[in-house]
């Protein structure tokens, strides 16, 4: 029986390392993804400010899988059939067919048809991208712009490191985040918002909420309000689409993850509802849990169709419930966090991210990652022991008792 994980981002990585552990030995697991290195996403913003955390933030597949991985982009999909169509790099399109599958292929940049955005704008999905945009920034001169559309999460770290990196290599030029929704973090609580919003302020972020990009040409851009805006450089963050193997498209799939028949969709390549009828917003730590939950529906189908008698009923999957402690974001030198009630700024809330994001680099196996990533961030050497252990021991004592409770709790529930 053969099972397969198509894409190894956040939700595809954890997904296959928890099956390694679970799935029974009849079944032989295959991961697919177009590269051979998985890309903490949520820290790609760093890069465009310290070229050096590339290393850190990027985790070679099979240094930390021991499973057949296949390098191809996936280019067609069957849920129902168990098929997919994969495009290697070096070789002809073929054909993977699965018993049991789950499609992990994240989302690509939106443009949503606005003329001149895609040939205008650099996205921040690649290495390569967060390097541009560095690049392109450093070239400015006196007076210049530079326009980030999209004042998300993604949006807002980047104008975050566009501002500081302004302030440590003396560049003139303004930042200038556009959204089209009336607050930044449109998606996040009120609470949140403001805080983030009075963040960016403070790092020097000019900041137009309540304004769209309607169309870009080289150097200016039209706005939904019929205003003509010029820049000289031109960030996009504005949304996600589905991938090409899915048409574009983000299927909707309910609380137990099922695509097709043979198929599961996790992260942000689907629209996740979950058990309590709630939409479910694309972000790494939902995509992390719901690959629990993915995991275990998976082996419960591999081990059902391995012992399956004539007539037996398929077994009742587990279903996904949407619970996060708090929201966490980085604007430069500061950073906000939301945890419960609690809104924390500055070198707490940073090292709180700094946490997270060497956690899940621990939970993956990429254990010198995440004490290189503590290193880089606070200047922080646990290369002696757990990374986000002593971290955590180091932040105990800054961070008020119910945000510490909260973390602790969430971990405990996760297993991390």
């Amino acid at each position: 029986m053969r099972v397969a994980v198509l894409g190894a981002g956040y939700a595809g990585l954890t997904l296959a390392r928890k099956l390694e552990r679970s799935l029974p030995d009849e079944a032989d697991l295959v991961v697919v993804d177009e590269r051979s290195d998985h890309l903490v996403q949520h820290e790609l913003h760093r890069v465009v400010r310290r070229p050096s955390l590339a290393d850190d933030i990027t985790v070679e597949l099979e240094s930390v899988l021991d499973c057949e991985v296949r390098r191809a982009s996936v280019t067609d999909l069957d849920a129902d059939a168990g098929e997919a169509t994969l495009a290697p790099a070096d070789g002809d399109e073929e054909t993977l067919g699965y018993d049991v599958g789950a499609v992990c292929l994240g989302a690509e940049t939106a443009f949503y048809d606005l003329p001149g955005v895609r040939e205008h704008a650099t996205p921040l999905k690649r290495l390569d991208h967060a390097r541009e945009i560095r690049a392109d920034f450093l070239a400015l001169g006196d007076g210049d712009r530079v326009v980030v559309g999209g004042a998300g999460l993604s949006g807002v770290q980047v104008a975050g490191e566009l501002a500081a990196l302004a302030d440590e290599e003396g560049v003139d030029a303004e930042v200038l985040l556009l959204e089209q929704l009336d607050a930044v973090a449109p998606s996040f609580p009120e609470s949140f918002q403001e805080a983030v919003h009075e963040s960016l302020v403070d790092a020097g972020v000019t900041v137009r909420t309540g304004t769209g990009v309607a169309a870009a040409a080289d150097g200016a851009m039209m706005l939904d309000s019929d205003e003509k805006l010029t820049y000289d450089q031109f960030v996009w963050t504005g949304g996600i689409r589905g991938p090409s193997a899915l048409d574009d498209e983000r299927p909707v799939v309910r609380a137990d993850l099922r695509l097709g028949e043979s198929t599961f969709a996790i992260g942000d390549a689907a629209r996740v509802v979950d058990s309590n009828g709630e939409g479910v917003p694309a972000s790494a730590s939902a995509a992390i849990r719901e690959a629990s939950v993915a995991a275990e529906n998976v082996e419960a189908l591999v081990e059902h169709r391995l012992d399956r008698e004539d007539g037996a009923f398929e077994p009742r999957l587990t279903q996904y419930r949407f619970e996060v402690p708090g929201w966490l974001v980085s604007v430069g030198d500061d950073a906000v966090a939301k945890v419960g009630p609690t809104i924390l700024t500055g070198r707490a809330a940073l090292a709180l991210k700094t946490t997270v994001g060497a956690g899940y680099l621990g939970s993956v196996g990429a254990r010198k990652n995440a004490s290189d990533l503590v290193r880089e961030e606070l200047g922080i050497d646990v290369s002696g022991g757990n990374a986000t252990d002593d971290l955590t021991d180091d932040l105990t004592e800054e961070l008020p008792d119910d945000v510490v409770d909260a973390a602790e709790s969430d971990d405990r529930r996760d297993g991390t």
